[in-house]
């Protein structure tokens, strides 16, 4: 535990040093939220099983889950190829440090920076565009931390499979984008056509969406997408430990 958090340390100080990945993680999904908050703001959705709920009751807590989405697919990857390319993930396994040292200490940071931006995403949804705290905090909370670990558990397993840090980043803005489109955090869902819908339910993103909205609105813990994020998250462990590269 002792070198998990001197890890977690030392990557918080170098996160500080990287505002481009701050940038990213904070200002892209705010920026969208506002753009988004301009468009459909006032609205409500039309059919389906949301019909009736504020957009922007379904915006504020899904652009929460697009703040870790960015993390695990752009930031972290790129991080950690581009440790990889300078030796540094070399060094850090010379000095004893496990692969479950490395994803634990990334996983905390990950979290810290979700977290100040959904707290970001919140106050500008709540504060501007109106839209309603959320009904269960608690149970928001519990599906941030699966999301996150999740995302994390992505964005270690791009890392390892990408051969550069410049790769990382094609593929996780790639990613990120087509998430954007399909996961109900563009355009409603309501107005998406079935096969983009059918899309979004084959990525994490739309379930981590859902699991977030849900409690948010009153409608309780959906244990359903919950544990699809979970099983994910899991899987995508499970891949990384067999195929990490450490140089």
């Amino acid at each position: 535990m002792r070198v998990l958090f001197k890890m977690t340390w030392i990557e918080i100080k170098l996160l500080a040093r990287e505002p481009v990945t701050l940038v990213f993680s904070f200002a892209l999904p705010v920026l969208v939220l506002v753009l988004l908050g301009g468009i459909f703001g006032h609205e409500r959705m039309d059919t389906g099983a949301y019909a009736g709920v504020a957009m922007m009751d379904w915006y504020v807590p899904s652009y929460i889950g697009l703040v870790i989405a960015s993390i695990g697919t752009v930031s972290l990857p790129v991080h950690l190829s581009a440790y990889r390319e300078r030796g540094v993930l070399r060094r850090f396994r010379a000095s004893g440090v496990s692969e479950a040292v490395l994803l634990g200490s990334q996983l905390l940071v990950s979290l810290g920076v979700a977290c100040a931006g959904a707290i970001s995403i919140s106050v500008l949804g709540i504060v501007v565009y109106g839209a309603q705290m959320a009904v269960a905090p608690a149970e928001v909370a519990l599906a941030y931390v699966v999301s996150t670990f999740c995302f994390v558990a992505i964005g270690v397993l791009l890392a390892s499979l990408a051969p550069t840090a410049r790769a990382a980043q094609s593929v996780g803005l790639l990613l990120w984008f087509v998430l954007l489109l399909v996961s109900g955090t563009s355009a409603p869902l309501d107005r998406l056509p079935s096969w983009m819908v059918s899309l979004g339910k084959a990525l994490p993103l739309y379930h981590s969406v859902v699991s977030l909205v849900d409690p948010w609105i009153g409608r309780g813990t959906n244990w359903t997408q919950l544990a699809i994020v979970a099983a994910v998250g899991a899987v995508a462990t499970l891949v990384t430990l067999r195929v990490f590269r450490w140089e």
